[in-house]
């Protein structure tokens, strides 16, 4: 690729700025610097800087050197708690850390060029029930609030009459294999499995009847990389907003049997269970099972966000988004996700993570 830079990845030890790190290294002629409140080790081509978002002075002073930036990717989030339809109260961290982030940046980098910004399909209201499917980048807003609404409102006023531009990206539920960071439904999935699979049970779905044989979809972490670093480099995206998804859509009651047979499960029947309160109380026996399979020692809470999977497999409403847009822009990578979940979980398994 004949594109180079300097990237500066905000979040970067999350569930999507990780990714985009590794595949902006595995490419030749760039570097990395990554953000995030927690500290990391640098590497060829790569520097890590600790900061928190939120401290405003902190993010001026910090970033002031980084004058050679020429390309943001915004992935920094503050999750909310609780259900994912109530949070209201977030709006005011999450504006906050883009804000600063940008504010700071744009001072610091006058050969800045273009800013990626990862939001996500709750922008058509897809974690507060059924809607439009499949969901068009053009499609109206829900009703407010959406913290996404006010970081993209901010940054189009903010970036109006200046030289750099940016692009919108909406996954949807990424997955990804990275230990230790939560928020992902995959070690969701494996942790359940292994613990029934303990326990001497089948592979019961724990969601509701519905979302059983309601469409769903997922981007898988690594396809979303790929497309970040082409919504930074191809010169139409600018300021456009662009759905990606893995490019297919599946029902769980057909994906659940593939799963079960990673982990040479039999398939029972559904069996909703609230995940939050059922298994926070299975530390102990991961600990257990952690000892007598010789699993790599995280701790059971770093491992699993269960109210996220609570949420994931409560969508009894189909959950579509469609990619045509990004095609025709020229994003053509797909992934099929039935072999994804295979592959990505028989590795949790290949790796010690569970048994």
């Amino acid at each position: 690729m004949a594109q180079q830079g300097l990237a500066v990845v905000f979040g970067a030890l999350g569930v999507i700025g990780r990714y985009i790190v590794g595949r902006l290294l595995a490419e030749k002629g760039w570097s990395v610097i990554g953000l995030s409140r927690r500290d990391a080790p640098a590497g060829p081509r790569y520097r890590h800087i600790q900061v928190d978002l939120l401290d405003a002075e902190a993010c001026r002073t910090t970033l002031a050197a980084l004058t050679d930036a020429t390309h943001v990717f915004y992935t920094a989030f503050q999750a909310s708690q609780g259900a994912a339809a109530g949070y209201a109260a977030n709006i005011a961290p999450n504006l906050a850390m883009l804000v600063n982030a940008m504010t700071a940046i744009a001072q610091a980098a006058p050969a800045l060029q273009r800013v990626v910004l990862v939001t996500g399909t709750k922008y058509y209201g897809s974690h507060l029930g059924p809607f439009k499917t499949p969901a068009r980048e053009s499609d109206p807003r829900h009703m407010p609030p959406d913290y996404y609404f006010d970081q993209i409102d901010w940054l189009t006023e903010f970036q109006r009459g200046k030289a750099w531009d940016w692009v919108e990206l909406r996954p949807q539920t990424l997955c990804g294999f990275a230990p230790g960071t939560p928020m992902m439904i995959l070690p969701a999935i494996a942790v359940y499995a292994a613990i029934s699979k303990e326990l001497g049970l089948p592979l019961r779905f724990p969601g509701k009847p519905g979302a059983y044989g309601a469409i769903y979809q997922v981007t898988e972490s690594s396809h979303f990389a790929n497309a970040a670093l082409w919504a930074a480099t191809e010169p139409r995206c600018a300021l456009q907003a662009f759905n990606i998804t893995n490019g297919d859509f599946f029902r769980w009651k057909h994906v659940w049997p593939r799963i079960a047979e990673v982990f040479e499960m039999p398939v029972g029947e559904p069996q909703t269970i609230n995940l939050t309160q059922h298994m926070d109380s299975m530390g102990g026996l991961w600990r257990a099972m952690t000892e007598k399979h010789g699993l790599k020692p995280y701790d059971y809470h770093e491992l699993v966000a269960w109210p996220f999977a609570d949420y994931v497999f409560g969508c009894d409403w189909d959950v579509m988004s469609d990619v045509t847009k990004s095609r025709r822009f020229g994003f053509h990578a797909v992934v099929d996700t039935e072999e994804m979940f295979c592959r990505l979980l028989a590795r949790f398994r290949q790796e010690r993570i569970v048994p």
